[in-house]
């Protein structure tokens, strides 16, 4: 099977435009997505493409072609609780926002379901789509998981891409560790309040949060190897009402990046103690729960080579080059844990600046003029793969 799926990606690439704005409208968080999903499943329904939506009415999974190997293609589609400052004519005003890109994703996505729908009798196997929630909140791909996602058909390999805001436009970027796995969790520290003129008779919950913070990083600096990286962040630290009050309580928030499983172990196994000594040393009763513990992205040697040479193929001249390995993280390393899997990530920036807004910045912006190469990618990576395999 060989077609230009590039110049039927350019004639619908007003229409893949267009889907990726309206949604840029409505972002919604976590796997309570009602209007993303409605508005996914009634483009897919223009397209004549049946689908079935899972994981609580948040994610949607559609199967194109038939056969006994079945390929997956993944985007998420949630956004994140963050008020956009962009300024563009199509921003969100409820509050929340695309910053990370995944109604690019989500467009994407639709796009390629379009473009594999006018080939499906020519198929050699099954396109598994996935449209997935819970991305931002690491709950997505485990619900997906969780309601057999990856059975019926089993699925044998995956692809996926995220866009970047910072990323030169068009290239591509790839590796064998794209992206970190992360460990978050949170400590409730319990003292004894009082009047802040008597700290002598109360016991500082926040004086014991400052010295766990501090003794936290000196895990990363003093008993980490920097041939394994790994960040530890407190991103969150909450205590008090008043000046002249020692609150009761105190909690801290904080997320773990790592690469290598077995130092992750470690720093988790030393997190406990030091937060349970550090604790004890100033009276406080410590508890810790974990928020979340997701896996690095793992991307196959051999996937990366065929998926890459399915690019060059549509795009001969675009840029690829082997620098994606990034402390953020991504729960579709619960898929490559499961399959043969590649993440490549695509530049979208808007210009050629260095310094533009990243992801996660209320005034990040992407260049939607790659959404049909994206979409372009998906198909042709997976047509080739179930040929070849």
């Amino acid at each position: 099977m060989k077609t230009d799926f590039l110049n039927e990606a350019m004639k619908i690439k007003e229409e893949i435009i267009s889907w990726r704005r309206k949604l840029h409208t409505m972002p919604e968080i976590g796997l309570n997505l009602p209007n993303t999903v409605d508005f996914i499943k009634k483009a897919l329904d223009e397209m004549g493409i049946k689908y079935e939506v899972i994981a609580g009415g948040s994610c949607i999974v559609c199967l194109l072609g038939k056969g006994e190997r079945c390929f997956m293609l993944r985007s998420d589609i949630d956004g994140l609780p963050i008020a956009e400052e962009t300024g563009l004519e199509f921003a969100s005003e409820n509050g929340c926002m695309h910053a990370c890109g995944h109604d690019m994703h989500a467009a994407t996505l639709l796009g390629a379901a379009k473009i594999l729908k006018e080939h499906e009798n020519e198929l050699k196997g099954v396109v598994k789509l996935l449209f997935q929630a819970g991305e931002e909140t690491f709950s997505g791909a485990k619900a997906a998981i969780g309601c057999g996602v990856m059975e019926n058909p089993k699925v044998d390999a995956a692809f996926a891409m995220h866009v970047f805001s910072a990323v030169p436009y068009g290239r591509i970027i790839y590796g064998s560790n794209p992206m970190a796995g992360v460990y978050g969790f949170k400590i409730k520290l319990t003292g004894r309040g009082g009047h802040g003129s008597e700290p002598e008779k109360c016991i500082d919950p926040i004086n014991t949060g400052v010295h766990i913070h501090l003794a936290l990083q000196e895990i990363v600096s003093r008993e980490s190897s920097p041939l394994n990286p790994v960040a530890i962040t407190i991103g969150k630290f909450e205590a008090g009402h008043a000046a002249n009050i020692i609150p009761e309580y105190a909690e801290l928030q904080g997320t773990m990046r790592f690469f290598d499983k077995n130092t992750a172990d470690y720093i988790i196994k030393r997190i406990n103690e030091v937060v349970k000594s550090v604790a004890e040393t100033y009276r406080t009763k410590a508890e810790i729960e974990v928020l979340s513990y997701v896996p690095s992205v793992k991307c196959s040697p051999e996937f990366i080579d065929e998926a890459l040479n399915s690019i060059h193929e549509i795009l001969p001249d675009i840029s690829a080059v082997p620098e994606f390995n990034i402390m953020g993280s991504e729960d579709f390393a619960f898929i490559s844990d499961i399959v043969p899997a590649v993440y490549f990530g695509m530049g979208a920036a808007v210009d050629g600046r260095d310094d533009l807004p990243r992801q996660h910045n209320p005034k990040a912006k992407f260049n939607d003029e790659c959404l049909s190469m994206c979409s372009a990618i998906y198909a042709n990576v997976a047509v080739n793969w179930l040929a070849n395999h």
